[in-house]
């Protein structure tokens, strides 16, 4: 999937140092999809990285936008175990 990354996110891909592989297979193929509390623009794609210690990564997408619009991604410590 061709995603547009806002500054934002390659501000935190340089600072965490996620690979992107595991960026794209969250959005290619996630666990959950959650939409945004308060935006309904932005759409949470959840993903468990077992490379990873079976953490969760999230990563929140502008589906709106053509293309999608990375806004950011994290991994997600309230959701370890969750999914």
């Amino acid at each position: 999937m061709k995603l547009k990354w806002t500054q934002h996110a390659r501000d935190v891909f340089e600072k965490r140092k996620i690979p992107r592989a595991w960026i794209e297979r969250t959005v290619i193929d996630p666990d959950k999809t959650l939409p945004d509390d308060i935006d309904t623009e932005l759409l949470h794609y959840l993903k468990v990285i077992q490379e990873y210690e079976n953490r969760v990564l999230r990563v929140i997408i502008n589906k709106s936008s053509e293309p999608p619009r990375l806004i950011t991604f994290y991994f997600d410590r309230k959701m370890k175990g969750k999914l």
